[in-house]
């Protein structure tokens, strides 16, 4: 028994601070790549605190530039923390702490974009999607430039259950500015309801837990940091692939402060716009004078649901994107005038 109470109370040994390892590798955050360094190990302490309890979890943090995030994960006791690195003067930092952890930092540089982590961790931490999340966790602070771009993708993930979600309902704790993190707790009606607010809270169970003032960051960027916390749900609330959702959704939000009527009309080509929009609203039962912000999920799913069947009878009708046919119609004048 003594060994396991070992590992429970593993703590990092004296270690320079990241200030100091910053300093010893000469590191500076890439303006161009949106880097942004949280030194204060009390707030990366508080943001595992939130991601739950850590104890014997695999964790795949993405990002973890000098590794102050890395620390507080290695100090919650974890089995595993596999980092992923797209920055080469991290690595030497991040070997310290792997060092300093024998047999817990496993250190990947590469991109979080095209990492398979399906393939990394143990297949006996594969839960079905109906039962309790699986002991894995991710876990980031992200560079602003990738945020959205990534949560996208891992969304798409957790409707195809791949990715990250192979092993199941993996939990998420990210980072964002703290107008994306409002976005994607947004609830209907607030001015920050958008496509992503729709995106997230159609597949997942989104908090935003704590708020970071800008100035515990180095080089202090423009604006405060959301702390999110993700859990993905045992059933979608609406029963349609992703790149159907994401369309119709994208669609409604394009024209944010006219009526949603406008933003689903650009679903169909201009000979039966008007015509398939006045179906496609009357069918879903969505009064047209609703502002975007003003849809419920309910109203997004019955949306969805009516547009399928409409694709369905219309095979042309998904493959239809009216920002092609209006650059084709420009080019065609354009080349009429010449």
């Amino acid at each position: 028994m003594a060994a396991s109470g070992a590992l429970s109370t593993f703590r990092l040994p004296p270690l320079p601070t990241i200030r100091e390892i910053i300093k010893l590798f000469r590191l500076q955050a890439v303006k161009q790549l949106s880097q942004n360094f949280l030194l204060d190990l009390r707030l990366t302490d508080k943001i595992v605190r939130k991601a739950g309890n850590l104890t014997n979890a695999y964790v795949y943090e993405v990002g973890p530039g000098p590794g102050g995030i890395t620390r507080s994960i290695l100090n919650a006791s974890v089995a595993e923390l596999l980092v992923v690195e797209k920055d080469s003067r991290f690595i030497p930092g991040l070997q310290m702490l792997s060092d300093a952890a024998p047999g817990k930092l496993r250190i990947v540089h590469g991109d979080v974009l095209t990492f398979k982590i399906e393939k990394a961790f143990p297949e006996s931490l594969k839960r079905q999607w109906e039962d309790d999340p699986p002991n894995v966790h991710i876990i980031g602070n992200l560079p602003f430039s990738v945020s959205t771009p990534l949560i996208i993708r891992w969304l798409e993930n957790v409707s195809q259950r791949d990715g990250p979600f192979a092993y199941g309902r993996t939990q998420m704790t990210l980072t964002f500015q703290k107008e994306v993190a409002e976005r994607l707790t947004a609830s209907t009606g607030s001015k920050q309801r958008s496509r992503l607010s729709v995106m997230a809270q159609y597949l997942c169970s989104v908090q935003h837990v704590f708020t970071i003032p800008g100035r515990a960051f180095v080089p202090k960027p423009e604006v405060d940091v959301g702390v999110v916390h993700f859990t993905p749900l045992t059933q979608p609330r609406i029963q349609q692939p992703f790149k159907l959702v994401e369309k119709v959704v994208q669609n409604v939000f394009q024209f944010r402060r006219k009526y949603c009527h406008r933003g689903l009309g650009m679903l169909f080509p201009e000979a039966q716009r008007l015509e398939s929009t006045g179906k496609l609203l009357q069918w879903a039962d969505v009064d047209p004078t609703l502002r975007p912000r003003q849809l419920t999920i309910s109203h997004f799913r019955s949306l969805c649901d009516v547009y399928r069947k409409m694709c369905d009878e219309d095979p042309n009708l998904f493959a239809y994107n009216f920002r092609e046919e209006s650059k084709k119609n420009k080019s065609k004048k354009q080349e009429k005038r010449e």
